[in-house]
């Protein structure tokens, strides 16, 4: 199944390409997307080739923070439909929520969640199902959701921190300039960490009622939106993988169903669990060895091998070559 992203996705992509010299319309053709996606926000357009528009145009203007960019101006109204229910929501941590619900008619690639301890609330933000490099697509995400929040909370709101999975930027002048400084690379997952007293800050222009129709008005026409079992099992190990609890028996925990019912479901859908597990992985391994930053013994850890020899032999088995020679080659490229 190919994952769809609105094509208010693309917002602000003219304008940053043609200030760095490029021609956005020659960029979408090689793309294969048609040039009305950057004036109708609401097209569906496939979020894999929107991931490639990215990764090109940063290739092409050596900005490697072009995505980054192209959050830097975003509103609340680019969310579209789903602005009508989060600018209603009475606190911020029901924003996020409500952001979280809806994500899927926004990005169907995009997994979100919102945890909170000892005073802490973290915010993760995850494209799966991509094939390849993400780095303008995921920092394009965190800083929308930056700004947004930033909505709601006043433009003198910093988050404690601003994480990123991949590795710093030659020049760090753009994150400075919108996150702040209390931004840290090479991260165990890309997102916001927040206090949780800013979760509890109340939206003074809320609207429940508003809010309630607004809902009504989504979940109505979301049916074609909802999660597949295949995906929500696929989010659900985002979360758990790095902890080495992967088993389907936490995810049907997670689900509220019994094992049962997740192997009839993913069977009904074409796979098995142990298929779902091992796409992801080899999704992973590939982000990992193609980013560098980490050493192998790390890379084991995050994709959730009890030992750096287990997961060699796996990689060995999935990709027929050697984890380290493969990092190597890609390294002198």
């Amino acid at each position: 199944m190919t994952n769809l992203v609105r094509s208010a996705s693309l917002t602000n992509f003219a304008v940053i390409a043609r200030s760095a010299g490029l021609d956005p319309l020659a960029l979408l053709a090689d793309a294969d997307l048609d040039p009305v996606c950057l004036h109708d926000p609401d097209l569906r357009i496939p979020s894999d080739t929107v991931r490639r528009l990215l990764e090109a145009a940063a290739t092409a203007s050596k900005m490697d923070n072009f995505g980054l960019r192209m959050a830097e101006t975003r509103q609340l109204s680019n969310l579209g439909a789903v602005a009508l229910v989060v600018r209603e929501e009475p606190t911020v941590r029901r924003v996020v929520r409500a952001w979280m619900r809806y994500s899927h008619l926004m990005n169907q690639s995009l997994f979100m969640k919102l945890e909170e301890e000892d005073g802490i609330a973290v915010i993760r933000e995850q494209l799966v199902g991509q094939r390849g490099p993400s780095r303008q697509g995921t920092e394009l995400l965190v800083g929308v959701m930056f700004r947004s929040l930033k909505f709601f909370l006043g433009p003198a709101w910093h988050p404690l921190r601003v994480c990123f999975m991949h590795s710093p930027p030659r020049d760090p002048a753009v994150h400075i300039r919108l996150f702040g400084y209390d931004v840290a690379f090479g991260q165990d997952f890309n997102g916001l960490v927040c206090k949780s007293s800013d979760m509890d800050a109340p939206n003074p222009t809320a609207d429940p009622v508003m809010a309630r129709y607004a809902r009504q008005v989504l979940d109505a026409g979301a049916g074609e939106g909802r999660m597949s079992t295949v995906d929500s099992v696929r989010n659900i190990l985002l979360v758990l993988l790095a902890s080495g609890q992967c088993s389907i028996d936490m995810v049907a925990q997670q689900l509220g169903v019994d094992r049962r019912t997740i192997h009839r479901r993913l069977l009904r859908e074409g796979t098995t669990f142990s298929e779902v597990v091992n796409v992801i992985r080899r999704e992973m391994a590939a982000r990992y060895i193609e980013d560098g930053s980490r050493p192998l013994s790390q890379v084991a850890e995050l994709l959730g091998f009890s030992a750096l020899s287990a997961f060699s032999r796996w990689y060995k088995q999935q990709f027929g070559e050697l984890a380290g020679r493969r990092r190597r080659s890609r390294l002198q490229a």
